[in-house]
């Protein structure tokens, strides 16, 4: 056993729970999982290459038992207990999407559900999902499915361990390949996908491949080696955070880091980075980095959560992951162990590769009954119908504002449309595919609602800000004979500006809205109605309020021609974090979750740019502020029996079917029903 491999293991765990607690300056500690993958990689391949010279063969079956027996007991075991905190503690409207997790982290595919559910755009504020770190270790045995046979496979072929290089540098190169092409066009996918991530592996594994030439690098070569491929690993920790690009270019700091400890360390002897990594301590923990790293992500949201904090950032997610340490030491003694070097199993391979997938079979069975029963949502009395008391009172307006006035501290029995709902069902805006993702650039579907054989015309254009006004627009279109269209990109502003998107100009932004400006206009309606989220950072140096006036005074005069008129819609307030998650975890506190109107918007400076370019170009505004704050300055969560939002920025469905009247009343107003009207901005 090399003792600075386990060293290395330690450094790798002990970066990713840090990074995790949130402790500062080590921001980049997720590269701890890259690392692993050069160490996995490593040393799977040198077992497999000493198989081989011993035996003339490799068994896949003990090879897989091996893995089964090394990995299953334990993630069994921490798959049912997180399923267990998860039910308990982290509430019942994520509760089925937990289940789902643990289901394929039981087979090792959550990878794949995480990257998909990545590609959401309203999943950027969902909390995540206690078993979101298993997508590594399935990233791993989707690698180890492939790698055992290729290698096999080489042996026969090449015979000369040199040339056996040549199919895993193919591998490594294709790998890369996509890697760097997910990074720019789909991040969730390199993130968490396997395809983009088995190069990191393979130069583990190619490592290897050169590991009988190690030893005669000369010992101060190796020492230099060693000791920058550990300040590779800590330079990539520190710099690195959340918004770097990764991973891309960057993971190449880490993983080159790794394999530089593991080749360095070979032939380094004191003087080398081994002197540091073979402490005891460090030695220690690497024995039990597997077992750590299972425990530490759900004790860091489980935790907090039992213990009344709700997401909580401070100390106790530290607290939390430092405990799993002794969960991790139990762990290895009394189940992995037991297990691994159980004489049954290694006598009889077939039995420990049974065992693994019994163990596999038994928590997805588990995952599945617990969505049967998920734990109940606690609730208050039953509250006014909010859809009911608007659309029956003579002034909607009047009804709305009594009903902001009315505070509700407590989940309606009666809620209405139900949470599970609030979060997860879209209007048809969105099930029709016409709010295009972050990629699209062309809009494939018609996109025409309201009465589609009317004479007079009404679009819709901005990014979900906008689309989140559809329920109630879509009803009045086809109540005054107006055809509706809709142009909606997520997260795309109107105005002629660059934004930034995943570290670089958000371009499929500014083509899409090239695009359908000369659409609109083309269509010649009566009313355009524009609007966007304030929140978005320019690409490149400026002011961007100085900028925002400009492209949104820019964009009005493209629209506002002839016929057609322009109104804009202001962006509705933001409540303090993810509305629905803040209910679920306050459901007896709701005010808690309540912003006031001063600091409900994150852009001022971009309001008062729209507000100056619609006065320069003589566009209508509308500010919605009123229809969901109070007027002592409160903006609830909760009105009536309906909740205000579904997530960190978006008016829920069911409270825009509730404000139709309003709406209606203001457009009508201000365009009359034949939208004929032109009044004054």
């Amino acid at each position: 056993m090399r003792l600075d491999i386990q060293g290395l293991r330690a450094v790798a765990v002990s970066l990713v729970v840090l990074s995790h607690a949130g402790v500062p300056y080590v921001a980049g500690g997720y590269i701890g999982v890259d690392v692993f993958f050069v160490i996995s990689g490593f040393l799977i391949t040198s077992l497999m290459l000493r198989e081989w010279s011993r035996e003339g063969r490799i068994s896949l079956l003990r090879f897989y038992t091996r893995r089964a027996l090394r990995l299953l007991p334990a993630s069994t075991l921490v798959v049912l207990a997180t399923l267990a905190g998860s039910w308990l503690f982290l509430g019942p409207l994520r509760f089925a999407d937990y289940a789902k997790d643990a289901i394929s982290s039981a087979w090792y595919v959550v990878n794949f559900r995480l990257a998909e559910a990545g590609t959401d755009y309203f999943n950027a504020d969902v909390p995540p999902s206690p078993f979101q770190h298993f997508w590594s270790l399935a990233v791993e045995e989707q690698f180890y499915l492939i790698w055992p046979i290729v290698l096999i496979v080489a042996l026969k072929l090449f015979r000369r361990r040199d040339l056996l290089a040549i199919p895993l540098l193919t591998l490594a190169a294709a790998s890369f390949a996509l890697n760097l092409h997910l990074t720019e066009s789909a991040p969730s996918w390199a993130y968490f996908g396997s395809q983009g991530r088995i190069w990191e592996l393979a130069v583990g594994a190619l490592v290897a491949l050169a590991a009988h030439r190690l030893n005669n690098i000369p010992h101060l070569i190796a020492a230099a080696l060693s000791w920058a491929g550990l300040a590779a690993i800590t330079y990539a920790a520190v710099v690195f955070d959340e918004n770097t690009l990764f991973p891309g270019y960057n993971a190449v700091i880490p993983v080159v880091g790794a394999a530089a400890v593991l080749a360095g360390g070979a032939a380094a002897g004191r003087y080398g980075a081994g002197a540091l990594l073979s402490l005891r301590p460090a030695v220690w923990i690497g024995g039990i980095s597997y077992a750590w790293y299972l425990w530490h992500w759900p004790l860091i949201l489980v935790v907090p959560a039992a213990a009344g904090f709700g997401q909580h950032d401070g100390p106790l997610r530290l607290i939390a992951a430092l405990g799993g340490i002794v969960l991790a030491w139990l762990t290895l003694h009394l189940v992995e162990n037991p297990m691994r070097f159980h004489s049954a199993f290694k006598a009889h391979a077939s039995r420990g590769l049974a065992l693994g997938l019994g163990l596999s079979a038994v928590a997805a069975a588990a995952s599945v009954v617990a969505s049967q029963f998920p734990p109940a949502l606690a609730t208050g009395a039953a509250r006014q119908n909010t859809q009911e008391a608007i659309a029956g009172a003579s002034d909607p307006r009047a009804a709305l504002t009594e009903l902001l006035e009315q505070p509700v501290d407590r989940l309606p029995s009666n809620l209405e449309p139900s949470m599970r709902d609030v979060a997860y069902k879209r209007s048809a805006v969105y099930t029709d595919n016409c709010a295009l993702t972050m990629a699209d650039e062309v809009q494939t579907q018609p996109c025409l609602y309201g009465d589609t054989a009317a004479d007079r015309t009404v679009v819709l254009f901005g990014d979900s800000h906008v689309a989140q006004w559809f329920p109630a627009l879509e009803s009045i279109a086809v109540k005054h004979h107006w055809r509706l269209f809709v142009f909606t990109k997520n997260a795309c502003k109107v105005s002629q500006i660059t934004i930034e998107y995943n570290g670089g100009p958000y371009s499929s932004c500014d083509n899409w809205r090239a695009v359908t400006v000369d659409k609109i206009r083309k269509l010649e309606p009566e009313l355009v109605i524009t609007s966007n989220s304030n929140s978005a950072k320019l690409h490149g140096d400026g002011d961007i309020a100085a900028a925002w006036r400009e492209g949104q005074a820019e964009t009005y005069r493209m629209l506002q021609q002839g016929r057609t008129q322009v109104l804009s819609l202001l962006d509705t307030p933001w409540p303090k974090n993810n509305a629905v998650d803040c209910a679920m975890a306050q459901p007896n506190s709701l005010s808690s979750c309540a912003r006031h109107r001063s600091d409900a918007d994150p852009k001022p400076e971009v309001t008062k740019a729209i507000l100056a370019a619609a006065a320069a170009e003589n566009v209508t505004i509308i500010d919605p502020y009123d229809w969901i704050c109070a007027p002592s300055g409160k903006c609830p969560i909760v009105v009536g029996n309906t909740m205000v939002y579904r997530d960190y920025g978006h008016l829920a469905d069911g409270f825009v079917e509730a404000l139709t009247p309003v709406v209606e009343d203001e457009l009508l107003r201000l365009f009359d029903a034949d939208l004929s009207r032109r009044p004054e901005a």
